[in-house]
Parts: C-alpha cells; structure tokens; sequence
C-alpha cells in the first residue's frame, strides 16, 4: 500500500510536466499511469494483506519450535528456492516479452505451457524414484537431528518435487493474468491461497496438538487419522503442499480454456532469450539463500548449535516484511508497465522520476522498521532475538535489491539478458567468496553484510551498463539525498539513550521530520 501512495505522489508531480505536453498525449499518458497505481494497489494490497497474514506463520513458527528446528525449515526452503529457478528457466519474463509482439497470443502462452508441464513431469518422475538416495544425503547432512531420518527426508523429497511442480507450472497462468491486467482475480487466487496455507498451519501446528492435549477420546480417535505428533515441521510443508494443489485447480479453468498448440520454432526463440535469465535466476538465488546453507557447513559450533544459528538468521530476515512486500508489490505492476511504454520517447524520464519516488518510499520503510525495532522484534519468538543486529544490514541490503530490480530494466527492453546474467554472477561470486571469508569469523552477521555488499556492488553494475547501452537521467543527486537523509535520523536515533516509551516518541519525531523534508523537497521542485 506504500507503494501505492508512492507512485500517486509521483503521478501529481509528473503531471506538472506532461502538462506541457499535448492535451491528447497528456490524458493518454496519465491514464496509463494511474493505470500502474491502480494496479499497483490492487497488488500492493494482495500482496500486503496477504503476505502479512503469511508472515504472522513466522511468529507461530518461532513460538513453537525452537530454533534448531525452525532451521530445518529455513535450510530445506533454501535448497526449494534453486529448485523453483531451474523448473520455470526464465519463461515467465520471456512470456511477457514474446507475447507483446504476437497478434495472437495463445501460441506463446500454450508453448510455454506445454514445455513447463513437460519439465516438471520429468522432474518429478526422477525425483521420486531417486527420493530415497536422496533422503539419505539429507539424513546424512543433517546428522539425524531432532530425530530426523531418511525416511523423513525422503517424505520432504517427494513433497516439495510436488510443491515446486505444481508452482512452476501455474507460474504462466499468473504472468498470463499479469500481462491482461486482471490484477483482481491474480490477487484473489494468491490470497486464497495463503489463505489455505495458513489454515492449514493453523490446523497442524495449533488445533491438532491442542486436541490431542485435551484428551477427548473421540475427537484424539478423529485428529488420529490426519496428525501424527512425530511429522512436527514436516506439517509446515505438507499445508504448503496442500496450498499449492488447491492453487492449481482454481487456474485449470483458464489453462484447459486455451488451444495447446507447441511452436518448435517460437519456443527455441522463447528458450533462447529466457536462458540467460535462468543464469540470472540461479545467481539471484544464489545471492539470497546460499547463506543459510554456506551457514551450516561454515560455523565451527556443534551440529544443533548450527541449525540453531540458521533458524535465527532466517526468523530475523523476515523482520524486513514491509520492505520486501513493497518491492515485490511494485515489481507485478511495473515489469509489464515498463515493457509496455517502452517505445515511448518519454519512457526513460518516466522510469527516472519512479525511480526517485521508489528510493524515498524504501527509504522511509527503512526507517519506520528500525524506529519501531523495539516492537517489530516481537514478530519472532525471544529465542531468536540475538539476531536483531542484523534487521538494519538486510534493510539496506533489499533497498539495494530493489533498486537493481529497478534499473534491470534497461537490459530487459535492449534484449541484452546477458547483462543481467554477467551482473548476477558476478554477485553470486561476490555472496560465495564473502560468506566463506566473513561467515567464521562473523557468523550470521557476516553473512548480511555480504548480502548488503552483493545487492550493493549489482545496482552500482546495472546502474553504469545502463547508462552506456539504455541512458536514463536519474536525479541521483536527490536519491543518494533521501537515502543518506534516512540513514543520518537512524543514526540519531541509536545514540540516543532513553526509556522505551520515550525513545519511540523521538523515533516518531523522527520518522516525521523524514516526512516532511521530503514533502517540502519535492513540493519546491514542482
């Protein structure tokens, strides 16, 4: 939803200059842009309601396991992350560059789909034949912690081969809903969907256990047949299973409402563009989740003490929730917004000014989490509050993401993704080098730094390729300003020692003082 008032400010003060302009351009043009608001709302608030209601799992979690099974989650969610990257391979933004060109565009969208369909089934048929081998690498890299075997493991195998599957393949139908514009419906089967994976963790994690405690023989005779105390966090995953099925049926409707058509000759086309994304995905995935696992084999402490560290890192990085909601929020609206004014003379001055407005809603998400740090970090359980040093590095570090998310926009429109995946690299690289150095000596610590210097060194890479191949006149003079701006109060803010309530009356102070020098800027520039 901030997002959402970033991008109306920044509508009133672009107003002033596409005024000059023709009349008829000028109403076209701004249609165009409360379009993207309006859209960016309706994702904003899918996204914001839903993902909100997702995350408050991150306190069920933190409460009631402890953090050494809590990393259990974190580590298996990292390794899902690399899964999801190499079973979608880039197609989702090859979609949106393809179909824009065709008249007609079910051939792209049926290709797509049948190829998605095909490499997920074959995926699937070997995971689960080889799911035992690979449960026994697991039990073997966990150390059967928590009581953990490969019989576990090779349940978890099979779950999340199916999880990332069915994920995989309703990723078109939503970049098919996306491309239309039919932001409502995109975001009533999302938010039906974290709905159904949080009642299902409600279900598991609360109800059953309370049930099984109250000892009522007919309702534990009941709650027998679907819940078994000894799965634990394996329900975390089974009601994400269960989500995700459920996810699927709503999208067949529009999948089956189409005519499967396979274009060898398009598809090589699609693959051919899409590949280098996938290097840029795998690279992404490396840069945000290789930590927890660099973690594990990194940390000189006992097993338990390690996937206890891991629990903590991953239950802290979820304290950045509003920053991460915003920017993935802006990126459904602005990815096909951008592609679709793209040969607008005026697109690069438009992607300059959402720029600026981008950095001052991030930099003041920034600050509204760190002012308010003293009631956010009961978001996670006290068992994990040791890792609160850390929030302000991973804020920082997801400004920088979005920032190049922001920027990567330059080498989407000129068709040269290889860029991205030079930049990603190189990234990925610097994530890997740094956590083996950093990580020994700093532990969880030195693991967001690297992720701040990693996001930090890709936006300073994508911002000078850009300049020489897609020229943009950012005001950096104002960007660097409002974040440095943000940065200065935050200082403040922490060498100032006072009593709790008094301290988040400065903060507040603060946090206003953000608000009005921005209003003030911005309003003396128009």
């Amino acid at each position: 939803m901030l997002e959402f008032i970033v991008i109306n400010v920044f509508i009133f003060r672009i107003t002033l200059h596409y005024n000059k302009l023709s009349p008829p351009f000028t109403i076209h043009f701004m249609s165009q842009l409360k379009k993207l608001a309006g859209q960016t709302a309706v994702y904003g608030l899918s996204s914001i309601i839903g993902r909100f209601l997702n995350y408050l799992l991150v306190p069920l979690y933190t409460y009631n396991f402890m953090p050494q099974e809590y990393g259990v989650v974190t580590e298996m969610y990292a390794y899902v992350s690399f899964l999801i990257v190499f079973l979608t391979y880039g197609m989702e933004t090859g979609y949106f560059r393809f179909s824009m060109e065709e008249n007609e565009e079910h051939p792209v969208y049926s290709t797509i789909l049948v190829s998605l369909i095909a490499s997920s089934a074959i995926f699937l048929t070997l995971a689960v034949l080889f799911s035992n081998k690979l449960g026994n690498i697991l039990a073997m890299q966990q150390g059967g912690s928590g009581g953990l075997s490969s019989a576990d493991y090779s349940r978890y195998v099979i779950w999340f081969t199916l999880i990332v599957s069915l994920d995989a393949v309703t990723t078109i139908p939503f970049a098919q809903l996306r491309a239309a514009g039919k932001a409502k419906k995109f975001a009533v089967i999302k938010l039906l969907n974290l709905g159904m994976n949080i009642g299902f963790n409600l279900f598991f994690i609360l109800l059953c256990p309370y049930i099984i405690r109250s000892g009522n023989p007919a309702l534990v005779s009941i709650i027998g047949k679907v819940y078994n105390p000894v799965v634990g966090v394996g329900y975390i995953f089974i009601a994400n299973l269960i989500a995700s099925i459920f996810t699927l049926l709503l999208l067949l409707p529009d999948m089956l409402g189409v005519k499967f058509r396979f274009d060898p000759q398009l598809w090589k086309k699609i693959v051919g563009y899409s590949l280098p994304l996938l290097i840029l995905g795998i690279a992404g995935v490396i840069n945000e989740n290789i930590d927890r696992i660099m973690l594990k084999w990194l940390l000189v402490l006992p097993f338990n003490e390690k996937m206890a560290q891991i629990g903590i890192y991953g239950a802290c990085y979820k304290l950045s929730i509003v920053m991460t909601i915003s920017i993935q929020a802006f990126r459904y609206a602005a990815d096909p917004f951008f592609f679709s004014h793209a040969k607008n003379k005026d697109a690069p001055q438009l992607y300059a000014d959402v720029m600026k407005f981008f950095v001052i809603g991030c930099s003041f998400i920034f600050l509204l989490t760190m002012m308010y740090i003293d009631v956010v970090k009961y978001f996670v359980g006290k068992n994990f509050h040791s890792g609160l040093n850390i929030v302000p590095i991973l804020l920082l570090a997801n400004l920088c993401l979005g920032v190049y998310f922001n920027l990567s926009i330059w080498f989407k429109l000129t068709d040269k993704t290889r860029f991205g995946a030079y930049i990603s690299i190189g990234g990925a690289l610097i994530t890997i080098i740094l956590n083996y150095w950093w990580i020994p000596i700093m532990g969880f610590t030195g693991a967001a730094w690297a992720t701040l210097v990693c996001y930090a060194s890709m936006m300073v890479a994508s911002y000078i390729f850009g300049q020489r191949h897609y020229p943009v006149n950012y005001d950096n003079k104002r960007i660097l300003g409002y974040l440095g701006l943000a940065l200065s109060l935050y200082f403040i803010s922490t060498i100032i020692h006072t009593g709790e309530y008094l301290h988040l009356f400065i903060n507040t102070i603060l946090l206003l003082v953000y608000v009005m020098i921005v209003f003030i800027t911005e309003r003396g520039k128009n």
